[in-house]
C-alpha cells in the first residue's frame, strides 16, 4: 500500500504518562504505515517543560499559529505532589491554558457515539457539543493566601493614572483571595466562533452563564453574544433554520438533562471544562470525546479531552498489562490529518482519516474494546483487549476497509 503524502507539516505536541505510551503505539500502528507523516515535533512531557522553563509550550503554540494545524497528547498540569514527584523547578501552569491563551480560540468537544455504548441519560439520542471559551477566568487567575485581618480591594489603574477601587472583602481572619479577568476582544472571538460553528454544523446554539449573580463579568458575556448575534448572525440563523438563545447555566443544566441532544452548548472556560467531562462521561467514557481548539484566524489544535491516565501508567511501569482506551487520542490524530488534508487539498489524506475513524467504530461495534467500554456496553460476548491489542485490532479493521 503506497503511503499518502503530505505537503505541509502538522505540529505534533507529545505528552505524558500512559497517553504518551499510546501516542507512540498509534503512530507506529495506525499512522506511519499509511501516511508519509510530516510533523514539527515538540516534547511537552513534564520533564522537558521543566528543563526549558516551559518555553517549549510557548514555542509549540507559536508553531501551531505558523502551520495552522496541531495535534496534542494529554499532559500533566502539576500540583504540589507532582512538583515533588518530578523534582520540578516550580509548579508550571496548565500547558493547555498556555496554548489556548496564545491561540485565543474556542474548544469544541463532542462525544463519539458508538452502537452498544448507550448514554446514561435516557433522553439523549444525539451528540451534545460543548463550546468552551479558551481564554482567561480560572486558568489565568491570580491567587493569594490571606494570613489574617485586613481589607482586600480590586484596584484598576487607567493609562492616565486614574484609579478605580472596589472593596472585595474585609477579612476578620485568615482566608483566600482570587482575581480573574477576561477580554472583550476574546469574548467577541468566542461568540463568532460559536455562531460560525453552529452554521457549519446546522445545530442550535445555547449560551449559558450566571448574569443574575455576576452582573458585570458574566453580563458582559451575555451582552456581547446578543449584540453580535443581532448584528451579524440573526438572519443567517433564520435562513439555516437554527436558533440561538441565552439562558442561566442552572436552567441550561436542567434543559440539557431533558433534551434529545443535537445542539451546541456554549460555556465560559471553567464551566466548559466541567460540563464537557459531564457530557462525555454520561455518553459513556471520557476517552470517547473529540476536542478541537479553533482560533479566530483559522488555527486548529486537536487533542484528547481526558488526562494522562496516571494509574495505568504506573501499572505499565511495573510491567503489568493495561487496557487503556485510546479512541479520543486516535480521533485527535484523524481530526488533525483530515484538516491538514482539507487545507492542502489532499483528498487521500481526508479519506484516510475518515476510514480510520470508521475502523475504530467498527472494531468496537464488533465487540472488541477496552475494559472501560466492556464494563458499560449493552453488547453481548465482548472481547476485552489490552491497550496495544485494541490498537492492533483497529489496524486490522482498517486494512479490511481498504480491500
Amino acid at each position: 500500500m503506497e503511503k499518502i503524502g503530505m505537503t505541509t507539516p502538522i505540529v505534533e505536541m507529545d505528552g505524558d504518562e500512559m497517553t504518551r505510551v499510546l501516542w507512540k503505539m498509534i503512530k507506529d500502528e495506525l499512522i506511519c504505515p499509511y501516511v508519509e507523516l510530516k510533523s514539527e515535533y515538540y516534547d511537552l512531557g513534564l520533564k522537558n517543560r521543566d528543563a526549558t522553563d516551559d518555553q517549549i509550550t510557548i514555542d509549540s503554540a507559536n508553531a501551531a499559529k505558523k502551520y495552522g494545524v496541531a495535534v496534542k497528547c494529554a499532559t500533566i498540569t502539576p500540583n504540589a505532589a507532582r512538583v515533588k514527584e518530578y523534582d520540578l523547578k516550580e509548579m508550571w501552569k496548565s500547558p493547555n491554558g498556555t496554548i489556548r491563551a496564545i491561540l485565543d480560540g474556542t474548544v469544541f468537544r463532542a462525544p463519539i457515539v458508538v452502537k452498544g455504548i448507550d448514554p446514561y441519560v435516557r433522553t439523549w439520542k444525539k451528540p451534545i457539543t460543548i463550546a468552551r471559551h479558551a481564554y482567561g477566568d480560572l486558568y489565568k487567575n491570580v491567587e493569594m493566601i490571606i494570613p489574617g485581618p485586613g481589607k482586600a480591594e480590586l484596584v484598576f489603574t487607567a493609562a492616565d493614572g486614574t484609579e478605580t477601587r472596589e472593596t472585595v472583602f474585609d477579612y476578620q481572619g485568615p482566608g483566600v483571595l482570587q482575581g480573574i479577568h477576561n477580554l472583550c476582544a476574546s469574548i467577541e472571538s468566542f461568540a463568532k466562533s460559536c455562531f460560525n460553528y453552529a452554521l457549519d454544523t446546522k445545530q442550535d446554539l445555547w449560551f449559558a452563564c450566571k448574569d443574575t449573580i455576576s452582573k458585570k463579568y458574566d453580563h458582559t458575556f451575555k451582552d456581547i453574544f446578543q449584540e453580535i448575534f443581532d448584528a451579524q448572525y440573526k438572519e443567517k440563523f433564520e435562513a439555516a433554520g437554527i436558533t440561538y438563545f441565552y439562558t442561566l447555566i442552572d436552567d441550561a443544566v436542567a434543559r440539557v438533562m431533558k433534551s434529545e441532544g443535537g445542539f451546541i452548548w456554549a460555556c465560559k472556560n471553567y464551566d466548559g471544562d466541567v460540563m464537557s467531562d459531564m457530557v462525555s462521561s454520561a455518553f459513556g467514557s471520557l476517552a470517547m470525546m473529540t476536542s478541537v481548539l479553533v482560533s479566530p484566524d483559522g488555527v486548529y489544535e486537536y487533542e484528547a479531552a481526558h488526562g494522562t491516565v496516571q494509574r495505568h501508567y504506573y501499572k505499565h511501569l511495573k510491567g503489568e498489562e493495561t487496557s487503556t482506551n485510546s479512541v479520543a487520542t486516535i480521533f485527535a490524530w484523524t481530526g488533525a490529518l483530515r484538516k491538514r488534508g482539507e487545507l492542502d487539498g489532499i483528498a487521500e489524506l481526508c479519506a484516510y482519516a475518515d476510514r480510520l475513524e470508521q475502523a475504530v467504530i467498527r472494531t468496537i461495534e464488533s465487540g472488541k474494546m477496552t475494559k472501560d467500554l466492556a464494563l458499560i456496553t449493552s453488547l453481548e460476548n465482548v472481547t476485552v483487549l489490552n491497550s496495544e491489542a485494541f490498537i492492533k485490532a483497529v489496524r486490522a479493521t482498517y486494512e479490511e476497509l481498504c480491500r
